[in-house]
């Protein structure tokens, strides 16, 4: 695989071009008989963050974009509101029937589960069906940590997940908040340890990776930042549409300092997916910014 990155010096050559639009395409073999699903990814919400009002503003502002936009459903990666503020929760539980389109979220490492079952949804592990595939969403993240766990139960949930796909012939995408990929600086080195359960997860992946399409993360407001290195299986992590920071990424993979890819766009945002005919594309949506025309990484 050959990864064009795309970096900061095109990013702003095409916004002055009037081009806001980011989409990164991935050739997916598993899904060339798939009928292609639209969907939106939204993550790290993080509602109440610096007591002020700017994440709830972007978030408002999110749902009237997101309402415009195409896609059958919307994923919310965790960090629904930032350092467990039960405050918020009545807000998003609020706001998040403002969508039109239904919405599956899953637990971040600030979301208390307890809280979150309260106000959110009462199954932190679960799966939905869509077209041709599974998205199996399951809380991998604690409050007092940043790295990831899948616990046993989990691993045994997840295979009955698995199995249950395979014998409906459906592909399969897995939703956790903490990405399971193991990663360094200049990334954050915030994962799912070996002894944590990622070793088991890998191996259980090994019997499924002629389906499984995704592994999808929020967690490290980095834009979309990912790997493929586990078969075909494209392991990616989201912007968040509160915040993102630069950690260097464009320069240290151009420099040979880190592996995967990386698209080099970190206003907040959000992300219009569609998966489907041997493709997996990404398109970054930063909040307020016009749509007009594309930018595009592919792989070969």
């Amino acid at each position: 695989m050959h990864p064009i990155q795309i970096n900061r010096r095109q990013m702003l050559a095409a916004s002055a071009a009037g081009s806001t639009q980011l989409c990164l395409s991935r050739r997916l073999f598993a899904a060339d008989d798939l009928d292609v699903l639209s969907f939106v990814i939204v993550s790290d919400t993080h509602l109440g963050r610096n007591n002020n009002a700017s994440a709830e503003k972007n978030w408002r502002k999110a749902i009237d974009e997101i309402n415009q936009q195409p896609g059958d459903f919307v994923l919310h990666l965790g960090d629904v509101v930032d350092s467990g503020r039960e405050s918020q929760y009545p807000f998003y539980a609020d706001t998040r029937k403002l969508l039109n389109k239904p919405i599956h979220e899953i637990p971040g490492n600030h979301d208390p589960v307890d809280l979150f079952k309260k106000y959110v949804t009462a199954e932190t592990d679960r799966s939905v069906d869509y077209g041709g595939a599974r998205f199996i969403l399951f809380n991998n993240a604690h409050r007092d940590s940043h790295d990831g766990f899948i616990e046993g139960e989990q691993l045994a949930w997840l295979e009955t997940q698995f199995a249950d796909a395979a014998e409906k012939d459906l592909r399969i995408v897995v939703c956790c908040h903490v990405p399971i990929h193991t990663n360094k600086n200049p990334d954050r080195g915030w994962y799912v340890k070996p002894d944590n359960g990622q070793k088991e997860f890998y191996e259980l992946l090994t019997h499924y990776t002629d389906r499984t399409l995704a592994i999808m993360h929020g967690h490290f407001h980095n834009g979309i930042r990912g790997w493929r290195d586990h078969g075909q299986t494209v392991e990616t992590l989201f912007p968040s549409i509160c915040y993102n920071q630069n950690r260097g990424l464009t320069d240290r993979i151009a420099a040979g300092k880190a592996t995967g890819f990386f698209v080099d766009e970190l206003r907040p945002g959000y992300v219009l997916a569609e998966l489907g005919k041997g493709k997996l594309t990404l398109r970054y949506k930063p909040l307020a910014a016009d749509q007009h025309g594309t930018y595009a990484a592919e792989w070969s």
